[in-house]
């Protein structure tokens, strides 16, 4: 039983076990890609693999899932946040949903010095992240929290997880990661207008803060999302040939 169809569901998976639908699950399954009762579904939650299921029941504003059989274990990604400054709307979404894609765990908005977002949809974010899992195959859908201050971040931050601060101001810089080990880590991207001396001065001092080179040529916020998130994988991720 092939499943063409992925859903994150919020419910315990395990064979023979019922999941019913929300109104909206119910609506895209039968209304929009137009199954029908025994027909496949692939499931996940975060915490129990990847299940096939058959359709139950079908109706208009409700349905139910039964489990049939685990056809992947649980892959977790590395534990990587992408900590970001908000931009445009549908820039946001893009780096919330690249993020999912691309292996982060938790994804964290900032507000900084020249943030030009006060506030976000944490809601909404978090759709576009399960939806960017249940596209990519991914078995783990990573948590958007909400808006906070990067002071009060920093404040609280703990100190084993290092952080991989992409710098603007070394653009041309041979300077990268270097010869650093895998573990508990962040990738902090800065607003559309860049970091403020103070904040730079700042993340520079902490001693577990590596400052980073993208290039040769200044990046838009979420294309230095993407690629420092590549960088990152490349060398210390799940990309990683080592």
């Amino acid at each position: 039983m092939e499943a063409k169809i992925r859903l994150y569901v919020d419910h315990p998976l395990a064979e023979g076990q019922s999941i019913p639908l929300e109104r909206d699950q119910a609506h895209y399954l039968f209304g929009v890609m137009r199954l029908s009762e025994g027909a496949p579904v692939a499931l996940f939650n975060s915490r129990d693999g990847e299940f096939v299921a058959e359709v139950t029941l079908a109706g208009k504003r409700g349905g139910e899932l039964t489990c049939i059989a685990k056809t992947r274990e649980l892959q977790m990604p590395p534990d990587l946040w992408l900590i970001f400054a908000p931009i445009k709307k549908a820039r946001t979404d893009f780096i919330v949903e690249k993020a999912a894609e691309m292996g982060a765990r938790r994804i964290l908005p900032v507000g900084t010095d020249f943030t030009n977002s006060e506030r976000i949809r944490q809601d909404r974010l978090q759709a576009h992240a399960v939806e960017a899992a249940e596209q990519c195959g991914g078995t783990y859908v990573p948590e958007v929290a909400d808006l906070m201050k990067l002071d009060r971040l920093l404040a609280d931050w703990d100190e084993e997880r290092q952080i991989m601060f992409c710098d603007e101001t070394l653009v041309g810089a041979a300077e990268a990661l270097g010869e650093v080990r895998g573990g508990k880590w962040a990738i902090l991207i800065g607003p559309e207008g860049g970091f403020s001396e103070a904040e730079r001065k700042r993340l520079h001092a902490l001693p577990y803060a590596h400052a980073v080179s993208l290039g040769p040529r200044i990046l838009r916020a979420d294309t230095a999302a993407v690629a420092a998130l590549t960088v990152w994988q490349q060398q210390l991720g799940d990309w990683s040939a080592t």
